[in-house]
């Protein structure tokens, strides 16, 4: 008698697919014209998931989100942005992080435990909602734009404060890829020291490392490097934070219950399976072409969802948190550029 369950099991996946199939495809194609605009014009400034995040506001105001696209898009949401966090443990390795010695990973452990909680203190004091500072304190403490929407799976913000999110951080992060050269050059800073400043302080990967190439090939090295050890921090950040907003509300409701964010496990895992060095270097490249994909995806399908009329409701209060942020960790990493030597 159990012989039929196998094609009900089959018609039930391909009818979910056959409804997902319209919004993925939205998603996705509007991930892949944001990837080919930035290689187009080579601009760091341009990372595919903000330009995604827009292309989806714009799709949302042109053609609103239908029934008929709406169920892949909120699929995108969230599968597929954690799928994409797991991969992205393929690219970073216990050997690379080891090579920048004790004093960089103290550092970067450093930057990341206080930039957070500065963060939302700051925003408590501006008077920003809780769910908006962590995520733009996530945003700055580690990598930017996949932080941000990573940490909303324990957050819980709104989608506007995702949007509201990455728009600061874009912006912060920018300005601080045009400036820390500057400023490298006018403290005399090092090509090592440099690089580890920029890796340190500068939200997004292709940020951080836009700046450090600046200053030249072993600023580039330690740059890539210090920012890859934040980026593997994303895990242990996530976990910590939604163990916090758990105590938080159980405060309020009388009980205590952490969200278990998975993908979190799952990246640490692909981390040390990539460390071992039997991971195939075309599955690594794979994953370097898939993480932006999936994130400009999951970004866009974001961007279909969020009202504009509740964006410009945060006002500039958020703007301001992330310049603080921005000040606050920029000026500490180069405290401890500086003690490190």
């Amino acid at each position: 008698m159990a012989a039929p369950a196998a094609p009900v099991a089959a018609g039930g996946i391909a009818e979910k697919f056959k409804s997902l199939s319209p919004g993925l495809a939205v998603c996705f194609g509007i991930a892949a014209i944001a990837i080919i605009i930035r290689n187009l014009t080579g601009l760091a400034a341009l990372n595919p998931v903000v330009v995604a995040l827009v292309l989806g506001i714009a799709w949302r105001l042109a053609f609103g989100v239908s029934a008929a696209v709406k169920p892949g898009v909120s699929y995108a949401v969230r599968p597929v942005l954690r799928a994409a966090i797991v991969l992205l443990g393929l690219q970073v390795t216990l050997g690379q992080l080891w090579a920048l010695g004790p004093g960089a990973l103290v550092l970067a452990v450093v930057v990341v435990a206080a930039t957070l909680p500065f963060t939302v203190w700051l925003g408590a004091v501006l008077g920003v909602d809780k769910p908006l500072s962590q995520l733009i304190g996530m945003g700055t403490a580690i990598c930017g734009a996949s932080a941000i929407v990573a940490a909303n799976q324990v957050a819980r913000g709104k989608d506007e404060d995702v949007t509201y999110a990455l728009a600061v951080i874009t912006l912060c992060g920018t300005a601080s890829l045009l400036v820390f050269p500057v400023l490298a050059e006018l403290m005399g800073m090092s090509a090592r020291a440099y690089g580890l400043w920029a890796g340190a302080a500068i939200h997004e990967v292709v940020q951080a490392v836009g700046a450090a190439a600046a200053g030249g090939p072993e600023a580039s090295q330690s740059g890539t490097v210090m920012k890859l050890a934040r980026v593997f921090l994303l895990a242990p950040a996530v976990l910590a934070l939604g163990w916090w907003v758990a105590r938080q509300q159980g405060a309020q409701a009388g009980s205590v219950k952490a969200p278990m964010p998975w993908f979190a496990f799952g990246f640490l895992g692909l981390v040390v399976v990539g460390s071992t060095g039997f991971v195939p270097g075309f599955v690594v490249d794979a994953s370097r072409f898939l993480v932006p994909l999936m994130l400009a995806a999951s970004v866009a399908a974001l961007g279909a969802q969020t009202d504009l009329k509740a964006l410009r409701a945060r006002g500039l209060r958020p703007l301001g948190l992330g310049v603080g942020a921005t000040l606050f960790i920029t000026l500490l990493a180069l405290l401890g550029v500086t003690l490190i030597g």
